[in-house]
């Protein structure tokens, strides 16, 4: 029986080369306080988070294989957006073939939270989003090990980098949120994020 995981065998699909004046002393500690908030938030609690700061979740993109740069707001107010999710679908395709396909906004807010936790403005690298039935199919041609029901074809997974941080600290983040499966390439340097199952390799 397969594994729940995605495969590590996967890896192959890296190597194809997002007022004015002074505070008080009161206030300043105040401020101080606010906005270490969503980096307290235990684990089961983070959902709280993600509506901060100022009620929106933001998300930026830099597309590996494309070129392509994505900074957008995809959450206010109480609810998705459609056009910024939209534009998220669109960066996220598979490149291979220019299928779109429609990202789990789930999936969203567990880079948004990651994001938060680091406390930057950088862009996500992205090195795979949405995989089509048929890349999917040619990368298990070439390699056994890929998994034939990838969630990758179901736009619930992406693998990302983020320059500037370790990726052993990308993983940690993310399976701190246990929110669903991470898997560590360092070879590749890349980590899986998904919403399936939580589990890790």
């Amino acid at each position: 029986m397969r594994s729940p995981r995605e495969n590590p065998a996967e890896v192959s699909e890296a190597r194809s080369p997002e007022e004015d004046g002074r505070l008080t002393r009161r206030a300043f500690l105040k401020a101080g306080f606010i906005a270490s908030v969503p980096f307290l938030t235990p684990p089961l609690a983070f959902s709280d988070a993600l509506a901060l700061p100022a009620g929106k979740r933001a998300l930026s993109f830099f597309n590996t294989h494309t070129g392509e740069t994505l900074a957008t707001t995809y959450w206010e107010r109480g609810k998705y957006l459609s056009k910024p999710l939209a534009e998220i679908n669109h960066i996220l395709r598979d490149h291979r073939t220019g299928e779109v396909m429609a990202i789990d906004p789930n999936l969203m807010d567990v880079l948004h939270a990651m994001r938060m936790k680091m406390r930057t403005q950088q862009p996500f690298h992205i090195i795979s989003g949405y995989r089509s039935r048929e890349t999917n199919a040619w990368l298990c041609s070439m390699n056994r090990g890929v998994a034939p029901d990838s969630l990758h074809l179901y736009g619930k997974a992406v693998d990302i980098r983020m320059p500037g941080f370790k990726l052993a600290r990308l993983r940690r983040l993310a399976m701190d949120l246990k929110r669903g499966g991470v898997g560590f390439y360092p070879r590749s340097d890349f980590i899986h994020v998904d919403v399936g199952p939580v589990r890790s390799w």
